[in-house]
């Protein structure tokens, strides 16, 4: 099913989140901020902690914290910390470390001190600048985010967009917008649309997605022709089918899910995926199925 129009009704009735949202780029870059005030304007609690500098290609690792030797990316924080925040909203934060320690520590640190101890709902990664298909999952800073959060016990998704373009959230409020900046509010439409349709899901424990996964979504190039109205989503794994693994059956597909990079690359589609949170692999046919149920609001579609 194409269009966002069935989606946009979702937004009223999905459920207010509280959401922690973080990436690899960086915690000034327009993409992040761009998503924040779309999730803030959705009705969601939103924090943001994101690493306080591009961190790409981190995976999953983690490092301790450790004070800044110069001011960090877009000269948005200072040298001699390795913690901070924006001085007029408590919630935008960055940690001077890896991806991974920025999911832990906007969950475990920033959460229950800013919401009165209670625990984020969800966990938003990206949008990437960038694709992370295939080979790049356990190499890649947003993914290895979103599987932290997992492994927290906080359901994730995390979203890529085809834009390899880093600017400052200066830009956000520039008029004309830069190329930049024009993705990052289509991809936050996109990422929107999605998680309006995972929160509208009929109900399921665990909520939103099954223990131990996370979503991968890739994002395609946007143009006149593919608009965020005319994006379809599809059900994709990150890597080929191995015999006698089959996948879900969707599609008339036989149990042989596409890959997300040939999805991605092939049109105005974008793909998701269901990964292991701690191995970046896919995941077999029974959690694909669950995550397919789950998604029944989406409106997938085939390729």
């Amino acid at each position: 099913m194409k269009g966002l129009c069935a989606l946009a009704l979702l937004t009223l009735a999905a459920h207010a989140e509280r959401i922690v949202i973080s990436n690899d780029d960086g915690w000034a870059v327009a993409q992040i901020r761009a998503q924040f005030n779309a999730l803030v304007e959705a009705g969601h609690d939103v924090i943001l902690s994101a690493p306080a500098e591009n961190q790409s290609g981190r995976g999953g690792l983690q490092i301790p914290a450790t004070p800044l030797l110069v001011s960090c990316e877009f000269d948005s924080c200072p040298a001699g910390a390795s913690k901070g925040n924006n001085a007029s909203d408590p919630r935008l934060n960055w940690i001077n470390a890896f991806p991974a320690d920025g999911a832990q520590y906007g969950i475990q640190t920033l959460a229950p001190r800013l919401w009165n101890g209670a625990a984020p709902d969800f966990l938003v990664s990206g949008p990437n600048v960038g694709l992370n298909t295939g080979i790049a999952l356990p190499f890649s800073g947003t993914v290895g985010a979103a599987g932290k959060a997992v492994q927290l016990g906080v359901p994730a998704v995390a979203f890529s967009g085809v834009s390899t373009a880093q600017e400052s959230y200066n830009a956000l409020a520039v008029t004309p917008a830069s190329a930049t900046v024009a993705a990052a509010k289509a991809y936050t439409t996109l990422a929107s649309a999605f998680l309006d349709a995972l929160f509208a899901q009929p109900a399921a424990q665990p909520a939103y997605l099954p223990a131990g996964v996370l979503l991968n979504v890739n994002l395609p190039a946007l143009n006149d022709t593919c608009t965020p109205a005319r994006v379809a989503w599809v059900l994709t794994r990150g890597f080929p089918v191995l015999l006698g693994n089959p996948d879900v059956v969707t599609c008339s597909n036989g149990g042989r899910l596409p890959t997300e990079g040939d999805v991605v690359n092939s049109g105005c589609y974008a793909s998701v995926s269901v990964i292991n949170a701690t191995t970046k692999v896919d995941v077999g046919k029974s959690l694909q199925q669950d995550v397919l149920n789950r998604l029944v609001n989406l409106g997938l579609s085939c390729i």
